[in-house]
């Protein structure tokens, strides 16, 4: 689990920000039904963000960042990841959420992010950009293979190499990547040791996918988390980064 049930994004609320928010159902192309978050800007940058939350689905969290995007003009979507075994309702902290993690197929997390992707553009989006966390990161940046014409593809921690249960990830899928990669790791994340980034680097480099990984020494897995004040300065970089990244890639402001 990546975050406590009451964390944050460490990043500044901007006030007085013209913003809509709701709770929507997509439908993705295998028929599944899922939860989803909505947050449109008033102004759009002409930037969308689907956000793959870590392993307990969409919570608020995640709900919260889309918001953050949207306060910067960038539309947002946060996905849930249980339409097929779980439903579309709301749940509480107490959703034993294993179960159907262990249930959940690349494939149909991909097929997920298509239907936000689809929203966004026919919301008017033009450049598209998946952001994950955890489990998330992994499927963000496996999702710059996924067919969706992605802008860019950013994870946090996430896993690049061979799953737990394992299955390929983004180093070995490498060459199969059409989106530049933004990678934000933890240098003391003990799940994914440093050694374990470098070589999806590597990997990155020989397919000639257009990348760039930050590794925040000192910092563990879920840095990026309001409650870690000794990690602000490695969270305010990692938010700087990927707004940037987001500018770059799409034409739009920061």
């Amino acid at each position: 689990m990546c975050f406590d049930s009451d964390s944050l994004p460490p990043i500044p609320v901007l006030s007085g920000a013209a913003v809509s928010h709701d709770d929507i159902v997509l439908e993705a192309g295998d028929g599944n039904r899922l939860a989803a978050f909505s947050a449109t800007p008033d102004e759009p940058s002409g930037a969308g963000i689907v956000i793959l939350p870590d392993v307990r689905g969409l919570y608020r969290f995640y709900e919260e960042l889309a918001l953050r995007f949207a306060e910067r003009g960038h539309a947002a979507i946060a996905i849930d990841y249980f339409g097929r075994t779980a439903g579309v309702e709301k749940r509480d902290d107490d959703f034993e959420y294993m179960p159907h993690v262990g249930q959940t197929t690349s494939e149909g997390i991909q097929a997920d992010v298509a239907a936000a992707v689809a929203r966004l553009r026919e919301d008017g989006a033009s450049a598209i950009f998946t952001v994950g966390f955890c489990f998330g990161g992994r499927h963000s940046w496996l999702a710059a293979g996924g067919g969706h014409g992605l802008a860019g593809a950013i994870g946090f921690y996430g896993r690049p190499g061979v799953g737990r249960d394992g299955s390929t990830g983004p180093t070995q899928q490498a060459a199969e990547l059409k989106a530049p990669i933004l990678a934000l790791m933890g240098g003391a994340d003990e799940g994914i040791p440093v050694d374990v980034v470098q070589e999806f680097e590597r990997a990155l480099e020989e397919a000639g996918v257009e990348h760039e990984i930050a590794i925040y020494d000192g910092a563990p897995h879920s840095f990026f988390d309001r409650k870690f004040e000794e990690f602000a300065d490695a969270s305010a970089d990692a938010w700087d980064r990927t707004l940037a990244f987001v500018a770059q890639h799409s034409g739009t402001k920061r």
